[in-house]
């Protein structure tokens, strides 16, 4: 599998989880949609540094090599990198408390979300991956086949 088959990989599965996110919603899974919204956003941003030949790194947040990088990718996506470096951030800073909680308060993660965290997630989270989608399918149209 070359880079572009794993950023196309990436990005659908970041659609995926931004469907059964938008499910999680409507059912008032809030702390689910969190961390949906943190996986898409994850992979898609991960599947856009395949697509520039970089190695994603094995954390969660890859605002920073976004950032470090962000000269090989198009200025319309230059535009939107610290953007989509802030969601990063924010995301992948509530990715274990929509998990397990919070642990030194005993607080379970339905009592630390509400309808408005999970729409404002769900909503970020599309900006990214609508934007991530949007540099592959111009990548693939310019004949970047095998990166």
């Amino acid at each position: 599998m070359n880079n572009l088959e794993l950023a196309e990989q990436y990005i659908r599965q970041a659609q995926v989880r931004i469907k059964y996110s938008s499910k999680a919603l409507e059912d008032g899974e809030y702390p689910y949609v969190i961390r949906q919204a943190q996986e898409s956003v994850e992979l898609a941003l991960k599947g856009v540094l395949r697509l520039i030949g970089a190695e994603p790194p094995k954390w969660h947040d890859v605002g920073p090599i976004l950032k470090d990088l962000k000269e090989k990718f198009p200025e319309w996506f230059r535009s939107m990198i610290d953007d989509f470096a802030s969601i990063s951030r924010e995301l992948r800073r509530e990715r274990e408390p929509a998990m397990y909680g919070d642990e030194e308060t005993a607080t379970p993660p339905y009592k630390l979300y509400s309808r408005s965290d999970a729409e404002r997630a769900v909503r970020n989270a599309k900006r990214v991956v609508e934007g991530c989608r949007k540099l592959l399918e111009e990548w693939k149209k310019a004949g970047n086949d095998e990166s």
